[in-house]
Parts: C-alpha cells; structure tokens; sequence
C-alpha cells in the first residue's frame, strides 16, 4: 500500500503512530504490512503506476495504452504495452477517443486533497506568507525532464525549485527543501497546488505539517486556481527555452538556472511589482520595514 511505503521511509524521523494518522492507517495495519516488506517486483510496479497516472493526466487523457507505453518507454521506463493496459485497467483510466470515453476518477484521487485556501487571492501583504508551487514538463531529445518550482505571491520571486528526468516525490521535495532552507518560515504560510499525487503524497505532506505550512489545493481539473504559476512557466518558455536548443537533461538545467538565478529573480521587470525584479521589490520591503 503507498501509504505505508511512506510511512516506512519516515520511520525513524517521525513518529509511527503520528504518520498513521495523518495518513488515516492504523497501526496494526502499517505492522501488518511491514512485516511482509514488497518485493522489487512490487516496487518496480508501483513506481510504474505513479509515472502512468502522472503521465496520462499530463496528456489530459488522449492516450491509450499504445501511446502510453511509448511515453513510459521514452521517460526511462521499460514496459510492455500489456502491462500498461493492465496498470491503466486497474487505475480505471481510459483514453478520450470516442463516444465510448467515460471519466472513472483513479484511486489516488481522494488522498490528503486539500482545500482550496488560496481562493485566487494572488497578493500578499509580506515575503512568506503565501506560495504555489507546480510542475511542468520539457522535451529533450530523449523525453522529458520535469521542472518543480516554488514562487513566493508577495515578489513573485521563485523560492525553491528542481529539475530531474522522472516525476516522483522527490522533485517536489527538492524545490521544497530549497525554499525552506531559503527563507524564513513560520507556521501558517500557504502553499499552494494542484492535486498531482506528488503534491498529495504522506511524505510530502508530512514535510508541511512539520513546518507549520498550510497546504491548499486547486479545485478539480482548474488551472486558473494556480494562474501566477502558469503565467510564469509561460513567460519561462518563451523568453529562455523556445530561444534555445535544448537537447539533454543538462542543457535544461543550464537554460533553468540561467533564467531563474541569473535574469527572473534578479532583473526581469514585474509590471505587478512597479516594474522592479523581486530581488529588488523585497529589497525595498525590507528597508521599509527596518
């Protein structure tokens, strides 16, 4: 069970009783399965069914199992055509290509879905108090990478983000942890995203409840609840990434960190911001206040 897969990869740092409860497990359960550990077959297809659901819900349903084994294939993931109709089976997910589509919500769909706090309230009052956080997706010449970033609402300056060739937990945690190590925390802050099952896994989760953070979420299948993030992986990929060749995981990279430590924090004018870079907007913030 994922839930408990978490839980175990916590134990140690949080308490047992603590993290079934916040995962909504009990504890017997979480012993009962402990003591017959998956085997890496199971592993192996776990992980294949986070990338399938993530994949799908990327295309926005237009692919059935043939394409999608494609996709999985080029993101890194051997897998048979037949095993992915079974996992796609399994997930109730089935492809919008005809009068026979029907929707059939997932079984992760429901779990640690947040309410949606930030109500498209895009201004803050002061650093830290609101952020949002997404993912998009950039094509290389072998599939894709996957790009997480954290912007603070008060200077929309980017706070945390992570680049990484597969879309698991721990692009999420990587820009988290680097937004947190960043910048000046304190328990009631609102972070803000969409429902990805990354965003909604116990590990993640947890690290929020750690810090005092209160998670919200966009409603189902509404991007403009989380429009300043969309409006800036908009503005990315036409002023840096359409301009460039970009081929490998490490050109990416590269084109990421020239545009977000190098230009947007530093320099790109904001007309939101009296057209200052967030650097200085804060900059200003911060003198004003001392």
């Amino acid at each position: 069970m994922v839930r408990y897969a978490f839980i175990d990869s916590l134990r140690g740092v949080y308490a047992i009783s603590k993290m079934c409860r916040w995962s909504k497990v009990s504890r017997s359960g979480y012993y009962k399965w402990r003591r017959r550990a998956p085997s890496a077959r199971d592993v192996r297809k776990l992980e294949a069914e986070r990338l399938l659901v993530n994949l799908f819900s990327r295309f926005k349903s237009r692919y059935g199992s043939p394409r999608m084994t494609v996709e999985l294939n080029e993101s890194g993931l051997p897998i048979s055509e037949n095993t992915v109709a079974k996992l796609m089976a399994k997930q109730g997910l089935k492809a919008r290509n005809g009068k026979g589509y029907k929707y059939f919500p997932n079984v992760l769909a429901n779990n640690n879905v947040s309410d949606n706090l930030l109500r498209r309230r895009f201004q803050a009052s002061k650093p830290d108090e609101k952020w949002v956080s997404d993912i998009t997706y950039i094509k290389v010449e072998k599939g894709f990478v996957y790009l997480a970033v954290i912007m603070d609402l008060f200077s929309r300056k980017i706070v945390g983000w992570s680049l990484d060739s597969t879309m698991t937990n721990q692009l999420i945690i990587d820009a988290f942890e680097m937004a947190v190590a960043s910048r000046k925390v304190e328990p009631g802050l609102i972070l803000h995203s969409d429902r990805g099952v990354q965003y909604r896994s116990g590990e993640y989760q947890a690290l929020l409840l750690n810090e005092g953070i209160r998670p919200s979420m966009s409603r189902k299948g509404n991007c403009w609840d989380n429009a300043a993030m969309e409006s800036f992986f908009a503005r990315f990929k036409v002023e840096a990434l359409y301009a460039e060749d970009v081929t490998t995981k490490k050109e990416a990279y590269s084109c990421v960190f020239d545009y977000i430590e190098l230009f947007y924090n530093s320099h790109r004018r904001h007309s939101t911001l009296g057209y200052k870079s967030p650097n200085a907007f804060e900059q200003d913030h911060h003198r004003m206040c001392a």
